[in-house]
């Protein structure tokens, strides 16, 4: 069945803003780059600025899903699409580190709000949730991939003041389009269901929704997306390094034009690319396959991936079956991001739904970021191996969660089918 016209717009609006939060976000290495030339400062005083605008990103998911519930989900990501754009602005006009730094977090403050409300948007105002998760996972793909690939362009020929202002135009665009879209954010939520904008929360009511929220089956949903984000995060931070140090890149040659591009680059390039392939495919099925044995198999193919990079990775192993193995990675990294947004929906109920992805992305990009230290000290003190085995271990215990919720089906009852079973009674 095709989306109806409420669904696309929604669709539309969505996706343009998922594109928009990873194609800001990516491209901020690549201006790193050139800003470690251009300001007199060392790596590590700069990694802390640019940590400073990362931490905002995941911390800030929170929040945003409590103020997504408050004041509806499209004044949210239109909030984020004009302060991001706002902040690249500002780090066009940036002539020392202090501005830059103030640049940086403000984006990431921005840029924290989106994925609640966005995902929120989704839940509560489209019928066919599973094919609009999968386009929306696309358009985050594709900005993930863009982001840095036209800024690095772009920067060939620009000074990079004027590049980051040119990055901020396709948000502005997007604003402008999220103003005169026409959409129902509750078309897809029962009659007598609150799922709009509410009053404030108090500190107490704040508490009680959470406790309420952590007493259901969205604890369990809550610790699995924590550890995929621990996999995740871990996986596509050290991976290109890892990429780069292997005998088989060697066999990659360029042309002399492009001397100085590293052709683990074009490998990383590429999974991402294939993610967008995972991401529909997650998505079309999360239609079909209920999201506890969807995240079951999938878990159990990334702890078997990760073991895979141990011998693919090792001397001799020639450049094929690596990049073979990355694009299965990339397929299935990527396919299961749909199952655990589906997860959410069901488990939750629709007005904390803001609430209930908040928490999930500050698990995801919070709580999953500690894979990056973790993850370094193995690699640094340890092996390549102990790091495969890691992140392994990681997709085992998303796996036993996702058992958890298979097995517990009769105690853990979907939060819709709760609420008409309450209303009714």
């Amino acid at each position: 069945m095709g989306l109806n016209a409420n669904d696309r717009s929604i669709a539309g609006f969505t996706m343009a803003g998922h594109a928009l939060v990873h194609w800001f976000e990516t491209s901020i290495p690549i201006f790193l780059v050139v800003w470690l030339s251009e300001f007199d400062v060392g790596v590590a005083l700069f990694g802390i600025v640019v940590a400073l605008g990362y931490a905002p990103f995941g911390l800030g998911a929170l929040p945003g899903g409590i103020l997504a519930d408050r004041y509806g989900t499209r004044p949210i990501v239109l909030a984020c699409l004009g302060g991001m754009s706002l902040a690249f602005l500002v780090l066009a006009v940036a002539n020392s580190i202090y501005a830059i730094a103030v640049g940086l977090i403000c984006w990431g403050i921005a840029a924290s709000v989106y994925h609640p409300a966005g995902l929120a948007l989704i839940s509560t105002g489209v019928e066919e949730r599973g094919t609009v998760f999968a386009w929306h996972g696309i358009a985050g793909n594709a900005g993930i991939a863009l982001g840095p690939f036209v800024a690095a362009t772009l920067l060939i020929f620009l000074d990079w003041s004027l590049v980051a202002a040119l990055l901020a135009v396709p948000g502005v665009i997007a604003v402008l389009y999220g103003l005169s879209a026409e959409f129902d954010p509750t078309a897809a939520v029962e009659d007598g269901a609150d799922a709009g904008p509410d009053e404030a929360l108090s500190p107490s009511e704040l508490v009680g929704d959470s406790r309420t929220l952590f007493a259901s089956a969205f604890a369990v949903v809550f610790v699995l997306v924590t550890f995929e984000g621990l996999y995740y995060r871990g996986t596509l931070t050290y991976l290109p390094e890892i990429l780069h140090g292997l005998p088989a890149m060697d066999s990659l040659a360029l042309p002399a034009s492009l001397e100085g591009i590293e052709p683990a680059d074009y490998i990383y390039v590429g999974l991402l690319v294939v993610g967008m392939a995972g991401q529909y495919a997650g998505g079309k099925l999360t239609d079909r396959v209920p999201p506890a044995r969807g995240l079951i198999a999938i878990f159990a193919v990334l702890a078997v991936l990760a073991l895979a990079f141990v011998p693919a990775t090792a001397a001799g192993v020639g450049l094929g079956p690596l990049v073979a193995l990355c694009g299965l990675l990339g397929f299935f990294l990527f396919a299961i991001q749909p199952f655990y947004q589906n997860a959410v929906a069901i488990y939750t109920p629709p007005d904390a739904r803001g609430l209930s992805y908040g928490y999930t992305y500050l698990g995801e990009f919070g709580l999953g970021s500690a894979s990056i230290a973790v993850g370094g000290y193995v690699l640094g003190d340890l092996s390549q191996t102990a790091f495969f085995a890691l992140i392994a271990g990681f997709a085992v215990v998303g796996g036993l969660l996702a058992g958890v919720l298979l097995t517990g089906s009769g105690r853990f009852a979907d939060a819709e089918a709760t609420a008409e079973t309450n209303a009714d009674d």
